[in-house]
């Protein structure tokens, strides 16, 4: 490969854009942010050896034949001095005004992360903050272009890890930039050199075979060139012709991923004809076909239909008499400089205009059919990095099938694609109310794959029940799929709230029959007035709330203030009349509760008492008694039904349950530390739960043991303390 050896100075770039800047402030201005730069710059050098402002100085020599205008001229000589110098922005704000700091906080953005990690959500979310960039403003993308492709030419000199890293890179990210914007020489550039980088190889390969074998089709296209030439010359219409042979990366993708060999390969010599009107366009074709015989299936309109990247041109491919096959591209002047320069050529500098960044952002979205849908795939932050990138490379850059909505808008999908992600680049209401399709007028499935020219026409109902999983598998777009899992989600979580909403009306009814109030006079206590008081509007949020323990259930009842006043005796007596008729298998058992034989105990799940504890009984309705610990929190404002119980000396005690929670620092092997250390005491575990805190370094477990007092417990809780890195082991009460 001839690698880039050209060099330029400031002069070099100073009669460059001399050729459409004429204004002296505006050539004063950059030629003070070229000193500038190159002051902050003296020390250093690049890999290369060279002073490092020669980097600044080709940039902005890119950026001049691009047309670009003095803001980003002088940004491009600016861009670095923030990341690379102790230059701040609100040096570049004082000194050079707020759109150049501006366009120079966008690529240093850029920089950072790029520069921070190799991990790869961190580059994912440095690529999502250049295409942000770019959203917000086009020139941020195109200095970082200039950048890019200079960095490649001079990729020989960092080492071999690296220049595969920044060519894979630049092919995954900058290169279909430069392809989507339309800036051709600049895509083909940055595609070559990182072929050259990633796959040296194939890349001779393919160079070895254009030097060997293009011999003979350079002198037939030369030939080719007179006679056409000769024709239109004869036609009085105004032309210009040249040839140009294929991209080596275009060749490598037809040989290497469609399997096509070199010499099944026609258009890897071209010729290009240059006229004036798009009427001279189609004039030439029709005296071109008139001689030779097109190949079918190869005519190509892209006037009629532009690209994306609003690339327009006619191609046709055409059978010479000597038994040649070549492609022939007629397109006009204007055509031709946007071929080749994209976003950049349509919108070049026009000296004596007033430039107005945002008027010019509104108007790419215009022109650029595509670039509304990156804007707002850009704003969307719900989306991580990771899928953000994604949905970029299936929905934006891998589209190339062109289907019209009945009024004409082309819409551009990846190849695969169905009405259902046609519905959904259309709105994401469109999709979820698609009940059907029509396709060139006629009716076809959702499933039906779409193809370039289709007609599509979604049909909508409001009535609709949405898309189901099924749909996922119908899609090919990352949009679709991201807006069918929202709907899904959000349609899963509406079931979720309506069953958490019952059960909290079951804790509701059976709170309030504990203290006697029916279930049909619930609503004269829960109204609108009364959920305000814990900031709910509405009563079905209160009872989602209610079910989250956001209020806990004592807290309505307190707000209410309807507890019972009853005689705790009065309250005993009824208890043992009514549990009467218990069977005696309830005699012998751990609890005891003086004066009364017959009677269902239980152990309170929440602070699970063990003997030894300080305990307390709780008379519920219909269940028993409760016995939790004394300084059990749940039963401090239930003290009139509380009950004195006591364990029972005469019981052979097995075992009971004990929540305990061990905070440590986190570290390699401590669950199986902490396993070992209760497998040595020979304590049995029946619920573990473990995680790592926000912190990162700590390690929570929550754990269900089974003890047969409390002195065992504090043995065990002694040396789980013990175990290194255990900073606080302590029982809860859930």
């Amino acid at each position: 490969m001839k690698l880039w050896n050209e060099k330029h100075s400031y002069q070099d770039v100073k009669e460059e854009f001399s050729r459409y800047i004429h204004n002296p402030e505006d050539i004063k201005r950059i030629d003070e942010a070229y000193e500038y730069a190159r002051k902050q710059h003296a020390p250093q050098v690049r890999h290369s050896g060279e002073p490092y402002i020669t980097h600044a100085i080709e940039v902005c020599y890119i950026l001049a034949t691009l047309d670009a205008g003095p803001s980003t001229l002088m940004a491009g000589f600016l861009h670095d001095t923030v990341e690379d110098t102790d230059t701040t922005l609100e040096d570049i704000k004082t000194m050079f005004g707020e759109d150049i700091a501006f366009l120079v906080d966008g690529v240093t953005k850029i920089q950072e992360l790029s520069r921070k990690s190799r991990d790869a959500e961190l580059v994912a979310e440095g690529h999502r903050k250049i295409f942000i960039a770019m959203a917000r403003d086009i020139r941020v993308i195109i200095i970082k272009l200039a950048d890019r492709l200079h960095n490649m030419r001079t990729l020989q000199f960092v080492r071999r890890e690296k220049q595969k890293r920044i060519a894979k890179e630049t092919l995954d990210v900058y290169a279909p930039i430069a392809h989507r914007l339309g800036i051709h020489r600049v895509k083909a550039e940055l595609e070559d050199l990182s072929l050259y980088y990633l796959e040296t190889e194939k890349y001779e390969e393919i160079e070895d075979l254009l030097n060997k074998r293009t011999v003979d089709r350079k002198k037939a296209m030369t030939h080719l060139q007179k006679k056409i030439a000769d024709m239109l010359i004869s036609t009085g219409i105004p032309f210009t012709i040249s040839a140009r042979v294929k991209e080596i990366y275009s060749i490598y993708k037809k040989m290497y991923n469609k399997g096509r060999k070199f010499d099944e390969i026609y258009d890897i010599m071209a010729m290009r004809i240059i006229t004036e009107t798009e009427l001279n366009c189609y004039e030439i074709l029709g005296y071109i076909h008139s001689i030779y015989v097109p190949v079918p299936g190869r005519f190509k309109d892209y006037i009629a239909m532009p690209k994306p990247n609003m690339y327009q041109s006619l191609h046709t491919t055409i059978l010479t008499n000597d038994g040649n096959i070549f492609e022939i591209q007629i397109r006009t002047k204007k055509m031709d400089e946007v071929a080749e320069g994209g976003v950049a050529a349509h919108w070049r500098y026009k000296e004596g205009k007033v430039y107005d960044a945002k008027k010019e952002q509104k108007e790419i979205e215009e022109k650029l059919h595509w670039f509304r849908d990156f804007v707002s795939m850009s704003d969307n932050q719900e989306e991580s990095a990771k899928e953000y990138m994604q949905s970029l490379t299936h929905d934006i850059f891998d589209a190339n099938v062109y289907v019209f909505t009945p009024k004409g808008k082309i819409i551009e999908l990846p190849e695969g694609s169905t009405p259902i992600d046609f519905a959904y680049k259309i709105h994401s209401g469109v999709g979820d109310s698609a009940v059907g399709a029509k396709v060139n007028n006629n009716l076809v499935p959702l499933s039906t794959k779409l193809k370039t020219g289709d007609v599509v026409e979604i049909k909508t109902s409001k009535s609709s029940v949405g898309p189901n999983e099924g749909w996922l598998n119908l899609v090919k777009t990352s949009n679709a799929k991201n807006h069918i899992r929202k709907f899904l989600m959000k349609k899963n979580q509406e079931y979720i709230r309506a069953d958490a909403i019952e059960k909290a009306k079951a804790i509701l009814i059976d709170a309030f029959k504990e203290h006697g109030i029916h279930e049909r006079d619930i609503p004269s206590y829960i109204d609108e007035k009364f959920v305000n008081k814990f900031s709910y509007t509405t009563i079905d949020d209160f009872l989602y709330g209610l079910s989250q323990k956001n209020p806990p259930i004592t807290a309505v009842i307190d707000a209410l203030n309807i507890r019972e006043k009853i005689d705790k005796n009065t309250l005993i007596e009824s208890y043992v009349k009514k549990n009467s008729s218990r069977n005696k298998e309830n005699k012998n058992q751990a609890i005891i509760v003086q004066g009364i034989d017959n009677v269902k105990i239980s152990l309170a799940p929440c602070c699970t008492p063990i003997p030894g504890d300080d305990i307390v009984g709780y008379i519920t309705r219909g269940k028993g008694i409760k016995v939790h610990r004394k300084d059990c929190p749940n039963i401090q404002k239930e003290l009139n039904r509380t009950i004195d119980v006591e364990w029972n000396p005469s019981f052979t005690f097995t075992t009971f349950s004990a929540h305990i929670q061990i905070e440590s620092n986190d570290r390699p092997n401590l669950i199986i530390d902490v396993m070992n250390t209760l497998s040595t005491l020979k304590i049995t575990c029946t619920k573990f739960q473990a995680k790592v805190l926000s912190d990162k370094i700590t390690s929570m477990f929550d754990m269900q043991i089974q003890v047969t007092s409390n002195k065992r417990l504090f043995d065990v809780i002694a040396e789980l303390k013990a175990i290194d890195g255990v900073y606080n082991v302590r029982r809860v009460i859930k």
